[in-house]
């Protein structure tokens, strides 16, 4: 027992260390990791190997088409300038908002389709703009924005993080997934739309003489704000059409052709088939290069993703449920272990998709004992992860460099106000994750 645990807690040392000290890339540690933890349980070297092909196969056929699909609209968003198209549309449509609230909502919805990184530096001219139209801090804008970013990342499909850890916990009802993880997202950018709006107060407004009005040079090429929804919007009503065709009775025919649209893969082809068509001038090359790009994209991710479900398929080995129903208490932390893993292994190696996969991978064999091995049981162990890899993004995280240099922020200035933004996040957000799971305990 003792030995098995202690061969786990030894894996998940080598990955923190690996991928924070050692600056190892995530594949080669996972992978390594893998071939650790199988040696230290015993398991004969074939047997490994089987087990981390299985693992890194099963991943790659269920998500490998999501992600590619996913990365696909975000590139294509972002060349037919459909990203910017959406931000206006916010804009104009929240003026009676404050603008780090209404800053905070352009992330939440151009974060589900385009990687926060990414979306930052999309937007952060955008960004600038505002604050210099406005007189506004661009402090302030700045935390609005990356925090309102940050949210929809680790929470909402089909960005990588919550759609692997669905794999990983074998969830089957993903709408719900998405129903959920964008309710308690929402929640969180206005946390960080309400910091944003604090430090604007606490901080003078410093004019950027050098940064060109972006706004009024670009809508004539711009899609229309309802367009460039669809590739967003279309997918996750697709979905949630699948979810109540559970309730129809079968013997109807045409259900079988509904029935495929609103699976998840399908639809988010969709959406990406409707992204595709916001790009006008230079139409074939722009969409051969937006497909390339987001092959490029999603390749990295899917052979993180992967070794992380062939690091869960050894860890599945281990009996760890006998092992811990020894601990009367063990049931009460509930919720705290895929937070308090994840906190930590964001924490340590910087980035957040690679902490929620470990996390997910590592928890899965501990959900029938912690009662959490339902649908909505696997929901809340994904927000709890979700919540705990935005704990906290420092200087060994790219989105912490991101956010600082292209907003003009020395490092100090980055840790008293995004470090701090994306603390107070994921602490706001696991209290948020908590409430809602004891709510749902006792009904």
């Amino acid at each position: 027992m003792l030995s098995s645990l202690f061969s786990v807690f030894i894996v998940i040392l080598w990955i923190v260390l690996g991928t924070s000290r050692a600056k190892i890339h995530p594949f080669l540690v996972l992978f390594s990791a893998a071939l650790l933890l199988g040696f230290l349980l015993g398991i004969p070297a074939v047997e490994i190997l089987n087990h981390i092909q299985k693992g890194f196969g099963g991943i790659v056929q269920s998500i490998g088409l999501l992600i590619l699909f996913g990365t696909t609209i975000g590139v294509s968003l972002e060349r037919s300038k459909g990203t910017l198209a959406l931000a206006q549309g916010i804009l104009s449509r929240l003026q009676r908002l404050p603008l780090p609230y209404a800053v905070s909502c352009i992330g939440y919805l151009v974060s589900i389709p385009v990687f926060c990184d990414a979306a930052f530096v999309i937007l952060s001219h955008l960004n600038k703009t505002l604050s210099k139209q406005t007189r506004t801090p661009l402090v302030g804008l700045t935390v609005a924005l990356s925090t309102g970013l940050f949210a929809p990342h680790v929470l909402v499909p089909p960005t990588p993080g919550p759609l692997a850890a669905a794999s990983n916990l074998a969830l089957e009802n993903l709408f719900l997934l998405i129903c959920v993880g964008a309710s308690i997202a929402l929640i969180l950018i206005l946390v960080g739309g309400a910091y944003g709006n604090y430090l604007i107060r606490k901080n003078p407004y410093v004019p950027d003489e050098s940064e060109e009005p972006i706004l009024q040079n670009t809508t004539a090429s711009m899609p229309s704000f309802g367009a460039a929804l669809q590739p967003i919007l279309v997918p996750i009503l697709l979905m949630g059409l699948g979810a109540l065709i559970k309730f129809i009775p079968r013997d109807l025919p045409e259900l079988e052709v509904v029935t495929l649209l609103c699976q998840p893969t399908v639809a988010l082809g969709i959406g990406m088939l409707l992204a595709l068509r916001l790009v006008r001038s230079k139409r074939k090359m722009l969409i051969n290069l937006s497909i390339k790009e987001g092959i490029v994209q999603a390749a990295p991710i899917l052979i993180i993703t992967g070794m992380g479900g062939a690091l869960g398929n050894l860890i599945q080995t281990i009996p760890l449920q006998e092992y811990a129903q020894a601990i009367s208490s063990y049931e009460a932390l509930g919720l705290f272990i895929p937070f308090g893993i994840a906190a930590l292994l964001k924490t340590a190696q910087g980035s957040s998709t690679v902490a929620i996969i470990t996390t997910s991978s590592i928890v899965f064999p501990l959900l029938p004992l912690l009662q959490l091995d339902s649908e909505m049981g696997k929901v809340w162990v994904i927000m709890a992860l979700g919540v705990g890899a935005m704990t906290v993004s420092h200087a060994n995280d790219s989105y912490f460099w991101i956010v600082s240099q292209m907003s003009g922020m020395d490092v100090k200035t980055a840790y008293r106000t995004h470090t701090v933004g994306t603390l107070i996040q994921g602490l706001v957000g696991f209290l948020v994750v908590f409430v809602g799971y004891s709510i749902w305990k006792v009904l």
